[in-house]
């Protein structure tokens, strides 16, 4: 699932009518040629000028503006390209699935990385030979590649998964660094209180934000465990391995899950994403969980002068275990069906290999770009991850190993048992249950 800053309750409608979904038999398009009007002669020339509507379905309002942006350069590029965007949060994934199965599957859609690329791998064009694969960065090209190796999504952007904090109520409180241990984690939530400081700001409400805390113990689990996330999740889904086997995961992220409703602001199950960002950027809380990169924007719009700092999370008493995460969990995919798959497909090698392109992550999104040789937007988050990653290494982005449909059910558990009509160990069980239901594509 997708980490938003704005809620719709609707589908927002941009450039052009509903979304009707290219079906049936088409043109695979899976090797289209990254250069506009590609062939010779008159019957060329005329082919490159048809009228093409290229449907696009996603499931990112917080990009709306930008997705809009490029839609408009390209057709200054490609004045017959039209492109009509679609952008649902609501209930995506269930209308995403009801119109695959109807045969309206749209020409772009977006789905999670990782696991979900197999998922959703017989309705994809293979993009392995595009330019647009050969510009991705080699970790997020891997989040978009199937296990059969083939390049089957594009990424929406980069990504960066971070516990973030406000540097000046930090300060306030006495303390100079953000916690790398729950020891210190303990610390700081003292310290904070005694100035009458909030320590957290959760958005609880939203089933996505637990896997994005979550993943950080994770990848501690697999440190402890002497193995990969990869393959610790792949035990968890066949049924080897149990919370039990891993103390970080029975133990600390439940005390800390414990510990941030405790210590932090009210009504936790009725906060979402914009209730979060506001709590965080009007300085009601000092530590925002459950989100990264995407969010800096939202939160400088409200306090333009906001001192943000980001932070692996403290997931255990060994400080090397707090790292931030980074890498790609959203893609776009291709209908391999569709019938202008081939003008996608070029669309797309634009958007990934011109100059516009390049900066339009950046500078236009203001997103980590997926791609190499692109700039870093002027933000503090990339930024400081920069710096962070000259010393230190990026988590593996574990939530990529299992499903969406895990992941929800994995939300919708963790909010049962904060509500309390779950107990941990029940919440536990039922959480292994759905691992081993949802977790995998295979």
């Amino acid at each position: 699932m997708l980490e938003k800053s704005i809620t719709l309750s609707a589908s927002v409608l941009l450039i052009g009518g509903l979304l009707a979904g290219c079906g049936g038999s088409g043109n695979n398009g899976g090797n289209a040629s990254a250069t506009a009007g590609a062939g010779s002669g008159a019957a060329s020339s005329a082919a490159s000028d048809k009228p093409v509507t290229i449907n696009m379905f996603t499931a990112s309002p917080e990009y709306t503006d930008a997705f809009n942006a490029y839609i408009a350069e390209y057709k200054k590029v490609k004045p017959n390209v039209t492109i009509n965007l679609e952008i649902m949060q609501a209930d995506y994934n269930t209308v995403l699935k009801s119109r695959i199965a109807a045969g309206s599957t749209p020409d772009v859609f977006q789905t999670t990385a990782g696991g979900d690329i197999d998922t959703f791998a017989e309705y994809s064009a293979d993009l392995t030979n595009e330019p647009l694969a050969a510009a991705m960065t080699d970790a997020v090209r891997a989040n978009m590649t199937s296990s059969d190796g083939k390049v089957l999504g594009l990424p929406v952007k980069g990504n960066l998964f971070v516990l973030i904090y406000n540097k000046k109520l930090l300060s306030e409180a006495g303390i100079q660094n953000p916690p790398k241990t729950l020891t210190e984690l303990n610390e700081d939530i003292t310290k904070l209180e005694a100035k009458g400081i909030t320590p957290f700001a959760n958005a609880y409400k939203e089933w996505w934000v637990w896997k994005h805390v979550f993943q950080h113990f994770v990848d501690a689990a697999a440190q402890d465990a002497g193995t990969d996330a990869k393959t610790l999740v792949s035990d968890f889904i066949a049924g080897k391995t149990t919370f039990k086997d891993h103390p970080v995961l029975y133990n600390n992220f439940f005390d800390f899950i414990d510990t941030t409703v405790k210590h932090g602001t009210d009504k936790p199950l009725e906060r979402d994403s914009n209730a979060e960002i506001s709590d965080f950027a009007s300085g009601k809380a000092a530590f925002m969980t459950g989100k990264g990169a995407w969010d800096e924007d939202a939160i400088k719009k409200i306090a333009p002068d906001f001192e943000l700092g980001i932070a692996g999370y403290p997931v255990s008493d060994k400080p090397e275990q707090a790292v931030i995460i980074t890498g790609a969990d959203q893609a776009l995919r291709i209908n391999k069906d569709s019938k202008v798959a081939k003008e996608t497909i070029e669309f797309f090698n634009w958007l990934y290999t011109s100059d516009y392109g390049k900066n339009w992550f950046s500078g236009v999104a203001k997103v980590i770009p997926p791609i190499k040789d692109a700039p870093l937007p002027d933000l503090d988050m990339p930024k400081q991850m920069e710096e962070i990653l000259k010393t230190e290494k990026s988590g593996d982005l574990s939530v990529n190993y299992s499903l969406d449909t895990f992941h929800q059910k994995f939300g919708e558990l963790m909010q049962a048992y904060i509500g309390g009509s779950k107990t941990k160990d029940q919440t536990i069980d039922e959480i292994q249950k759905a691992w081993i239901q949802f977790g995998s594509a295979q």
